[in-house]
């Protein structure tokens, strides 16, 4: 076990913070120490007129127009989007409602929102591949080798790399019909699960993958996915408002998805408890990371789009970032550019017709995000109607954050994901 991980990032938001001593982590150096330049990092990025980034203006109005008619016919009530290109935020725009019911409020552009299935990109893949790096994680490894109790049931031969691609064989999520409370007693139940296919054979995306991973996060760090994710990858990038179990400050500005008891009917829960009839606000909609006490590797964490920017420009510059440091600039790393291209580029089976990166989705039935724009991008979606689509031939990314879910259930957005991107590639110049 790993008691600590060396990690530039980390040590650049000590030195920010003033908090530098003189200790020295196990397997790292001492804080402070100097840190791996990146001279090709753009800090936060600023907003622009969009002619400065090579954008057309008018092209990017087809974004307000596909957001408008999307909430016209019901498909969600607001959203957040964010539009940038050579480090500079070209577009970004609030739309519509933050919430509807019980009573109605305006969405702001930083509201706070459960990014669901982004947190398999935001926190779990970007920790799985710096345990990787500094060699604590073989991703070709079997992950019985971390995790002695996965084993059984066809488990044994399951490698990290297919829990990442998913390509594992497991089934997609826990049937929660099945009783159980706690983190601990979601892992008793991963290792009693058996594949349904031939690891390595059939893409299948699964929430059990990332709940595993996230255990060997745990396992080889030492750190729960929460707290591994604050320290090494949130706290250094300046992602202040992103967290797993938000604190009650939050709530107002967080934006509501919709009862317990609906989410609970998505994987066969059931619960006829009066409370669970309220609409969520700044609890976890996710039932089965509600059940895991709020903290998984699929699900669980909530941002708003200023601190998705900050991850986004992070990965267009390769895994590279800096901070303004009282005035002085500090670069840092969030991975080194090798574990980057690693993590971006195919790693499914070959000839598979489902291409996924290490976490990320590159070309597959769940890359609506795309829409037209060319190949050499990737990103993801998150079930309460997020996305990000990063791509770095033009250099630019796309977030839409929304909480279609709200108030009761919402509509497939991809029809509107698509547009979004479609619109961004048509004001490219």
């Amino acid at each position: 076990m790993v008691s600590a991980i060396r990690w530039s990032g980390a040590m650049l938001l000590a030195a920010c913070l003033g908090c530098v001593s003189g200790s020295t982590q196990q397997g790292g150096t001492p804080p402070g120490a100097s840190i791996p330049a990146a001279p090709d990092a753009a800090c936060e990025p600023v907003d622009a007129a969009p002619e400065a980034a090579g954008m057309d203006a008018s092209g990017l109005q087809g974004i307000d127009k596909a957001v408008t008619d999307a909430i016209a016919a019901g498909e969600l009530p607001g959203a957040v989007v964010v539009v940038a290109r050579h480090g500079k935020v070209v577009y970004r725009k609030a739309f519509g409602m933050r919430a509807v019911a019980p009573a109605p409020e305006a969405m702001t552009v930083d509201t706070i929102f459960d990014i669901a299935s982004l947190s398999k990109v935001v926190a779990t893949t970007p920790a799985v591949m710096q345990l990787a790096e500094r060699g604590a994680v073989d991703l070709n490894a079997p992950v019985k080798r971390y995790l002695p109790r996965f084993a059984g049931g066809g488990k044994d031969a399951i490698t990290v790399r297919q829990l990442l691609t998913h390509y594992s064989g497991l089934r997609p999520d826990f049937d929660l019909s099945v009783e159980w409370s706690g983190y601990d007693a979601a892992i008793g139940e991963l290792y009693k699960e058996k594949v349904v296919a031939e690891p390595g054979r059939k893409f299948a995306y699964s929430d059990l993958n990332f709940i595993a991973l996230a255990e060997i996060v745990r396992v080889v760090s030492g750190q729960r996915l929460d707290a591994y994710a604050e320290e090494h990858i949130f706290a250094p990038l300046g992602m202040d408002e992103t967290a797993f179990t938000p604190p009650a400050a939050w709530r107002d500005r967080t934006a509501p998805t919709e009862p317990r008891k609906n989410t609970l009917k998505y994987l066969k829960g059931k619960s006829t408890l009066p409370e669970y009839d309220a609409i969520l606000r700044g609890d976890v909609h996710d039932a089965t990371t509600w059940r895991m006490d709020g903290v998984s590797g699929h699900a669980g964490v909530f941002s708003t789009a200023r601190d998705l920017t900050l991850y986004a420009q992070a990965l267009l510059d390769r895994g590279a970032f800096c901070r303004d440091c009282g005035g002085a600039r500090v670069d840092g790393r969030l991975m080194s550019e090798a574990s980057f291209a690693a993590m971006t580029s195919p790693q499914s089976p070959a000839g598979a017709a489902q291409v996924r990166g290490y976490g990320w989705d590159i070309a597959s039935t769940y890359a609506s995000p795309r829409g037209n724009l060319p190949e050499g991008g990737f990103g993801h979606t998150g079930f309460t109607g997020t996305s990000i689509w990063i791509h770095p031939p033009s250099d630019s990314f796309i977030i839409i954050l929304s909480n279609r879910v709200h108030p009761a259930g919402g509509k497939n957005i991809n029809r509107l994901r698509s547009a979004v991107a479609n619109a961004v590639a048509a004001a490219m110049r």
